[in-house]
């Protein structure tokens, strides 16, 4: 079966992480390409590694009027960038939304593709969640949801690497010089990924996520995405890992490790890797999640939830092992 593919922001970091899959997908083929600025330009000229099948591929400027028949879309583009275009999108056209327009808005499904998988098969319209969602509500989830921890109490302290800001930013904090062999607090108390990580909290738990306080930082590496995540509880360590286990039992891309894990575990992968520790007598809970922001926090899922929606192995194209080192 041969599922027509095309991808909207493709030569920004997602839509190239989403090319990348795509190219080796056993049943995807990738027949359209859109962009701004690279508009014009072949696909080889943007990424010279690309497949000799998909080298001559001319990306066109993206126009939701002049799509080619296909079957799938993925849109990668900016924050308040696709919400109005991606409406004019024929309705049999299955969209995965990379970007933030659609996370809890009407008719979308909220892609947390781990967690609640059966709300995403079969659906034509779904938001893929952000980086750091991904890396905090796939550690959180199985704490929340057997009430281990107070919802209305959490702390994330989550570190970044650069390319989660995007391809096309000209902010001067992105460059090498600025950011190498430093680390940068940003996006303090109204981040744009906060309203979705409270609002699955609340959904997760039944509970207010009122106190949560979310603090991210750009760290001098390329990829990958470490949550760090203080929570209240009286569960031990090994209350939370067994938790996570059974939580997760039979899902192919969550990892429950008794070690903290590190972000090279993930580089060039869809897994994410939990783990915890806890302290019962101080009313503490730490939980820990990682994932390539890249991957698992963008282009990786969104592949995971196309399979989803189309009928398809879940796994389907993203076997590939970590990039190590």
């Amino acid at each position: 079966m041969s599922i027509r593919v095309g991808i909207v922001g493709i030569s920004g970091f997602g839509g190239g992480e989403a090319m990348r899959l795509v190219a080796g997908h056993p049943s995807f083929e990738l027949v359209y390409a859109a962009g701004e600025g690279s508009a014009g330009s072949r696909l080889r000229d943007r990424f010279p590694g690309v497949p000799a099948r998909l080298a001559d591929l001319v990306i066109e400027k993206w126009d939701p009027a002049s799509l080619p028949k296909l079957d799938l879309l993925f849109a990668s583009l900016p924050t308040g960038a696709s919400a109005e275009a991606l409406a004019r999108v024929p309705a049999e056209v299955k969209v995965v939304d990379i970007g933030g327009d659609h996370r809890y808005a009407e008719g979308w499904a909220y892609g947390l593709a781990d967690v609640w998988p059966e709300q995403v098969e079969g659906r034509t319209r779904v938001a893929n969640p952000g980086c750091f969602p991904a890396a905090v509500l796939t550690a959180l989830a199985p704490l929340l949801a057997e009430g281990l921890i107070e919802p209305g109490n959490i702390i994330i302290d989550a570190k970044t690497g650069i390319s989660g800001a995007g391809r096309g930013g000209a902010d001067s904090r992105f460059g090498y010089a600025e950011s190498n062999e430093n680390l940068q607090p940003y996006g303090l108390l109204r981040h744009v990924h906060m309203p979705e990580m409270a609002r699955t909290i609340e959904r997760l738990s039944g509970g207010s996520a009122a106190g949560l306080v979310f603090t991210p930082h750009l760290a001098p590496m390329t990829r990958g995405v470490l949550a760090t995540i203080y929570a209240r509880g009286r569960a031990t360590t090994g209350q939370c890992l067994e938790a996570a286990r059974r939580f997760y039992a039979g899902r192919a891309f969550v990892r429950v490790t008794d070690a903290p894990p590190q972000t090279k575990w993930a580089t060039g992968s869809n897994l994410a890797f939990v783990s915890y520790a806890a302290d019962p007598e101080r009313d503490l809970v730490i939980a820990m999640g990682v994932v390539d922001n890249l991957g698992k926090g963008a282009a990786g899922q969104a592949v995971q939830n196309a399979n989803l929606i189309c009928g398809l192995p879940e796994t389907a194209g993203l076997d590939g092992a970590p990039v190590w080192p």
